[in-house]
């Protein structure tokens, strides 16, 4: 001991700790002779192991067992799920030759817990995974997708597609109007790493939306081992590769779709010719205000003057034409139903930001519509033109003639929306098909003419989801040019008309039903294809069931 510990003093416990002197108050007295219990041994325990029963040692590399350690059989690579619900998940059936779509969209509307694992896939880079290049590929094919028209519920699922084909299935992918983003957590002990990106430009091209669903495809094929370099390479060239239409062909169909549409609401020759010019001009004068940056909306104003102003100038030079036509056709180029559709698509899916954010898109488009139109009607009755609302009452029924014509504007939709060639011809027969429908319900039938539009758009569903899996490819290029014949062109005009000439009641009732006529075109869309989904075959009964959604409460 030293000086030190010398010098202090100690206390009075540390003195009598080892003290034998000090016994315990429970201490038995000295000489007190206690009897023992007959035979029983001197310390017991209910824990205790029973006389004769013999228990096998402990193995000598196992040390003490605990709770939360690792059994000794214990595999990693043949381990079961780590968290399973009170009755137990759902073993979910992926069959190959399903759509990616539905496979990934049956993943997406699971819980992260309960998403089956990733097949080992010989896919990862040397040196380990890139973690951030995946991710920043997977954005880039997003905002393809997305700025081409895709819905927000396709979209998560292509990104999903290709995060999984590289092995990051504990991803979370977001689609909004303009914004994209996907987190990516490795376990749960560890960072995520999320990336987002930002949806500037739109633009319309199914082409290219067709080449970004065939690289989306070939990474979610597992017999296909696409690099990161390749998949780099392949979405280069999508974006390098030039339109599929040049610009005079796309001014050519923008004047054969309105004066398709002026024959369908009952116009002639001299009509189609009127409503051809109309529109072209609008076209050139749209792109002329596109290239000096201004924003679509007025480039959808400056676009509908022209059909206007030739109607007018007609009336006002007593040529005998339906003016009406004139003016329903040019604006059948300019409806913006491709918006439409995929705001109500979004909507009925659940994505209920990005459909509020397309139907507010849809409604500005529509207004600078409406003010391009009212601008020349305001000047065609003060001129004293004489444009009569009850035209619309007087569509001269020639079935053969409306065919072909609705078949001519599906077809020079499909050209608008730079598809490839080799759905041009079965988007015509589609919009031939969709026409025949609704007038063999609406003409002859004499059915309303909304129930008609919903039952027509429907089958356009129906037909363009088949082909779409058909081919593996997006049900766009198959359903949007073929809704062209049934778009409200008429209503609208006459809509508008009516509130050129004060008459704000009726003009307000003949807007409301163009309405009602749009949302019959993009419910009947959406049910048609998922009608499509009810009767083909997606997997075993437990898929399906792990592709319900809530109930909404």
């Amino acid at each position: 001991m030293s000086e030190a510990e010398d010098r202090k003093p100690q206390s009075d416990e540390a003195k009598s700790a080892f003290d034998p002197e000090i016994t315990s108050e429970f201490a038995l007295p000295a000489g007190l002779a206690v009897p023992k219990a007959g035979g029983e041994p001197e310390t017991t325990s209910e824990f205790a192991v029973p006389e004769g029963l013999d228990v096998g040692q402990q193995a000598a590399g196992e040390g003490e067992g605990s709770a939360f350690s690792l059994p000794s059989t214990y595999s990693a690579r043949e381990a079961p799920a780590a968290f399973t619900p009170a009755d137990g998940v759902p073993v979910v059936s992926l069959i190959k030759d399903l759509p990616w779509q539905d496979r990934m969209r049956t993943m997406l509307r699971m819980p992260v817990a309960d998403r089956p694992a990733p097949e080992p896939r010989p896919k990862a880079e040397e040196g380990g995974l890139a973690v951030p290049r995946v991710l920043d590929l997977t954005l880039r094919i997003g905002e393809l997708l997305l700025a081409g028209g895709e819905g927000a519920e396709d979209v998560e699922a292509a990104m999903f597609a290709v995060c999984r084909s590289y092995g990051l299935d504990r991803c979370e992918p977001t689609a909004t109007f303009t914004l994209l983003s996907i987190s990516y957590q490795p376990s749960l002990v560890e960072d995520p790493v999320t990336a987002s990106r930002t949806v500037r430009r739109r633009g319309t091209d199914y082409t290219r939306l067709a080449a970004v669903f065939r690289l989306v495809d070939d990474l979610s094929d597992p017999e296909s081992h696409l690099s990161l370099e390749e998949a780099y390479r392949r979405l280069a060239e999508m974006r390098r590769n030039r339109h599929p239409y040049p610009t005079w062909v796309l001014t050519s169909a923008s004047g054969l779709l309105a004066g398709a549409a002026s024959v369908l609401v009952g116009g002639d020759l001299v009509v189609f010719v009127a409503a051809a010019l109309g529109a072209m001009l609008g076209d050139r004068l749209a792109w002329l205000c596109a290239g000096r940056g201004l924003p679509e909306f007025y480039q959808f104003l400056v676009a509908a003057m022209p059909p206007a102003g030739i109607g007018i100038a007609l009336t006002l030079a007593d040529v005998d034409v339906k003016a009406s036509a004139v003016i329903t056709g040019g604006l059948f180029a300019l409806l913006p139903g491709r918006a439409l559709v995929a705001g109500v698509q979004d909507g009925l899916t659940g994505f209920y930001i990005t459909a509020a954010a397309r139907l507010l898109e849809v409604m500005y488009l529509f207004v600078g519509i409406v003010a391009g139109v009212l601008v020349m009607l305001y000047v065609g009755v003060q001129l004293g033109a004489h444009l009569n609302p009850d035209a619309a009452l007087g569509v001269t029924k020639r079935p053969l003639w409306q065919i072909g014509a609705s078949m001519l504007v599906s077809l020079t939709f499909a050209v608008l929306l730079q598809q490839e060639r080799s759905t041009v011809l079965v988007v015509t027969l589609n919009g031939g098909v969709a026409w025949s429908v609704y007038g063999a319900m609406h003409y002859a039938g004499e059915i309303s003419p909304v129930a008609s539009t919903a039952v027509a758009a429907g089958v356009v569903g129906l037909f363009g989801q088949l082909l779409s899996r058909y081919r593996f490819a997006s049900a766009l290029p198959y359903t949007t040019a073929a809704i062209g014949p049934l778009l409200p062109g008429s209503p609208t005009y006459f809509g508008l008309l009516a509130i050129a000439q004060n008459e704000v009641d009726a003009g307000l009732v003949s807007l409301i039903k163009a309405a009602a006529l749009a949302m019959a075109i993009a419910i009947g869309v959406n049910l048609g294809s998922e009608v499509s989904r009810l009767f083909l075959r997606i997997g075993s009964a437990e898929k399906r069931r792990a592709a319900k959604r809530t109930r909404g409460f």
